[in-house]
């Protein structure tokens, strides 16, 4: 059952189309991969999924909800998180900080909650369910640690932690593998497998073609902001058009 189309999804700037025409389904429950050389058009793509930029033509689906055009506030709202190639995260608070920020923001207890006590109970439950994602995410021995002087793979599970502090449906990978080591990159597989398991559909923009073809279910290729190729990971790893575009020189 999909939960995501793009259908016919074009972004341009000025004369420049870096998205053209694009159209592609991810499935609910499925790690989907989005790939293709630099300038591909896979990061305006997720701005354009996310509500950061708005299509210039074509249209997005969310649960058969038209999503394309709204705020990210509304888009995130309905389920649809994302995070980014650079980590933002707030480098001067705690792990748990962090993290609890993201289930505040989603918990959205109002004025009125205040004076019947309902922000108490809703801080103390936020409180538990920060230190809970902590724990999933193999974080709980750090949540005291400032961030600024976590490792680069903590920072990459702490972005996906407060992510996940949102309750995402789906949630919009970029690039959570850049930087890593072979070790590292073999942790965040886990970490992100672990995701999946608990219900969530990833879709993933990656250039380390490892993690890709271990963790996708499908991939879909760009090349020049259209699509190139779409199929498993078999299927594109022999494909002759994806080899001659992107494969044959990673």
């Amino acid at each position: 059952m999909s939960l995501l189309e793009v259908r016919e999804l074009s972004r341009h700037f000025g004369g420049l189309a870096a998205v053209n025409n694009l159209s592609f389904i991810v499935d609910e429950g499925e790690i989907h991969g989005l790939i293709g050389p630099n300038g591909a058009g896979k990061t305006t793509t997720f701005n354009v999924i996310s509500g950061f930029y708005k299509p210039t033509a074509g249209e997005i689906l969310f649960g058969g909800r038209r999503i394309s055009g709204l705020r990210p506030s509304r888009i995130a709202a309905r389920g649809v998180v994302r995070t980014f190639q650079a980590t933002t995260l707030f480098q001067e608070l705690s792990v748990f900080e962090n993290v609890l920020i993201g289930c505040h923001m989603q918990s959205q207890v109002g004025p009125f909650g205040a004076l019947l006590g309902t922000s108490r109970r809703a801080e103390r439950a936020s409180e538990v369910r920060a230190a809970e994602i902590l724990e999933f995410m193999g974080l709980g021995d750090r949540r005291d640690d400032e961030t600024v002087n976590l490792p680069h793979g903590h920072q990459r599970a702490l972005g996906i932690a407060v992510a996940i502090a949102a309750e995402p449906k789906l949630i919009l990978l970029d690039e959570p593998f850049t930087g890593m080591n072979p070790e590292e990159t073999r942790q965040m597989m886990v970490l992100v497998e672990r995701v999946r398991s608990q219900g969530v559909t990833i879709l993933l923009v990656e250039h380390d073609m490892q993690a890709v073809m271990g963790l996708c279910d499908r991939i879909t290729v760009l090349s020049f902001g259209e699509l190139l190729a779409q199929g498993t990971p078999i299927e594109i790893r022999s494909d002759p058009a994806v080899i001659e575009a992107y494969l044959g020189t990673v």
